[in-house]
């Protein structure tokens, strides 16, 4: 795909969305506490954008924390349903990180890294993907 391809991920209400244009610089999968506890899976899935390739729509809600690196997450999510659909760290300024299942579009690219492995459940190993114990 090129940059003019369009990508739309969406809250599960619709009323939150973000359009990505072009393909996204890096998808993982997070097995850190957080990620875990924010999606309530045995990892988080992400799909990163440059901040220029992509246009939010709708009203954000808004939830800081602080990763186990020490930096800051700047999460966004909607006020009606409560979904998380996209965020920004301070470790990758210039980046938005969308979740993946926010897409809900099987062409998304699959990920490449997995991230906090040492956290991982046995029983979702992906051999294809280079793991990484934790994330600095």
């Amino acid at each position: 795909m090129d940059a003019a391809v369009v990508r739309h991920a969406a809250c599960a209400c619709g009323q939150l969305a973000i359009a990505c244009r072009g393909e996204p610089v890096r998808v993982s999968i997070c097995h850190c506490d957080a990620c875990q506890r924010r999606t309530g899976a045995p990892f988080g899935w992400q799909v990163r954008f440059p901040e220029k390739e992509v246009t939010p729509t709708g009203e954000a809600a808004r939830h800081r924390r602080t990763a186990d690196s020490g930096r800051a997450l700047d999460f966004r999510f909607c006020p009606r349903c409560g979904s998380t659909v996209w965020w920004t760290m301070d470790r990758d300024p210039g980046l938005v990180v969308i979740a993946g299942g926010a897409f809900a579009d099987p062409t998304i690219p699959p990920p490449t890294v997995a991230v906090y492995t040492e956290r991982q459940h046995a029983w979702t190993k992906m051999p294809a993907l280079h793991g990484i114990e934790s994330h600095p």
